[in-house]
């Protein structure tokens, strides 16, 4: 409603007063100030304009960072920049453009799909305005074809002048009339009118929201437009003792999340799991980069990126942590064996071996669950491994396996 002492009806307005007060609120948030968010920018940081320092109450700054500038950044730097004073808070970006991703989508899809059947039902309602237009304009035009008939036909027809001019309007009519028909024919064949998707496709679009935010077609201002009409505010600090970062979220209806997010490190995001180096720094013992690339891949572990393994990657892992390379021993034993090869050392069947390593009675190292065995040579003569092979070869629920000289057709690493 208009203020005190303005006048909304003056003149004829392009837009209504509703609308005009819309526009001017919307002006003002895309204003960067303390109290408004600003307006969205292509930038991939969800929370730009959201985030508040709980420590000053100033709101935290962008910077994007990497190799690419695609990384952002939160950072309090308003009081550094305008007063001098220390620095409050910096953290990455990713994880807690993450997490509120997870919780915003959380909300989002209990009401994905009524939100989808009602988008359906109001497209099924939509009709084409330019179409309506013809329509009316067609009505009128048959209206007045109608009456000018009516018109000549009440005529005299002994009053020629009278009646020839009532048929030249009747004509121009019918003529009208004909003109607007065409028009909606031409109209009806250059507009395109794409199937309405059915409510089963549009419920596994709903379902599938998670894959439609990620997608890479999705404008991040669109995003960010979602985020600021669920979310007020996001409040963040940062926990040094827990090495955690703080949030706490105000949804716009008054709810309240707290969320603990645990502060990345450099290089933490991206870094190959130190299970997954260890087991490298063991392979190589027996095996080579290809090999240990499948042995990975077989156990279903991925590099730090999410991707799968290969030589190359191998091979730069071990150069990162100074891996030594696998190399087979020229001139003498080697000095770590696998499992059929250690089987074949002290004459038992590898199965024998490796029940024998399950239960401890010999050492051996296993690095992953679907990987080969790795014993030592020195371990395997000592008096734990003859030992076994003295109780294969008197105990016939223990077999000593094939000939020593007998040799296998497909070479094996486990």
């Amino acid at each position: 409603m208009p203020l005190p002492g303005q006048i909304s009806v003056a003149i004829n307005s392009y837009v209504s007063w509703e609308r005009s007060e819309d526009i001017r609120k919307m002006v003002s948030d895309n204003v960067p100030t303390s109290q408004h968010h600003g307006a969205p920018k292509h930038g991939d940081a969800l929370l730009a304009g959201l985030i508040r320092c709980r420590r000053c109450g100033r709101k935290l700054t962008v910077r994007y960072t990497g190799a690419k500038h695609d990384i952002p950044r939160y950072s309090c730097w308003r009081g550094l920049l305008d007063n001098g004073e220390p620095r409050c808070i910096a953290f990455g970006g990713l994880r807690v453009d993450d997490a509120i991703e997870r919780a915003l989508l959380q909300v989002l899809e209990p009401g994905a799909i009524a939100a989808s059947v009602e988008a359906e039902a109001q497209a099924a309602d939509r009709r084409d305005q330019v179409r309506d237009v013809l329509m009316r304009d067609l009505e009128a035009a048959r209206y007045a074809a109608d009456r000018a008939f009516r018109q000549y036909d009440a005529a005299d027809p002994q009053n020629r002048l009278v009646a020839a001019e009532l048929e030249t309007r009747w004509n121009r009519a019918l003529t009208r009339a004909g003109e607007v028909e065409a028009r909606i024919v031409a109209h009806d064949a250059s507009t395109a009118h794409p199937a309405l998707p059915s409510l089963k496709d549009i419920d596994g679009l709903a379902s599938d929201l998670e894959a439609v935010w990620n997608a890479p077609q999705s404008d991040a201002r669109l995003k960010k437009r979602i985020v600021r009409t669920l979310i007020q505010e996001v409040v963040a600090d940062i926990d040094h003792d827990a090495s955690e970062i703080v949030l706490l979220i105000h949804w716009v209806g008054g709810v309240h999340t707290d969320l603990r997010l645990p502060r990345r490190r450099k290089g933490q995001r991206n870094s190959t799991s130190a299970d997954i180096i260890a087991a490298v720094r063991e392979l190589v013992l027996i095996a080579n980069d290809d090999l240990i690339a499948g042995i990975l891949n077989r156990n279903g572990l991925v590099t730090g990126h999410g991707n799968r393994w290969t030589r190359e990657r191998v091979t730069a892992l071990r150069s990162h942590h100074r891996i030594p390379v696998f190399r087979t021993v020229a001139d003498g034993p080697a000095p770590w064996l696998n499992l059929s090869q250690a089987a074949r050392h002290i004459g038992v069947a590898s199965k024998t071996l490796r029940i024998a390593a399950e239960a401890g009675e010999i050492k051996g190292i296993h690095p992953l669950p679907e990987g080969p065995w790795i014993f030592c040579r020195t371990e395997l003569d000592g008096s734990a491994a003859h030992h076994l092979a003295k109780r294969a070869r008197q105990n016939p629920k223990y077999p000593t396996g094939s000939h020593p000289d007998q040799q296998t057709l497909f070479s094996s690493t486990t």
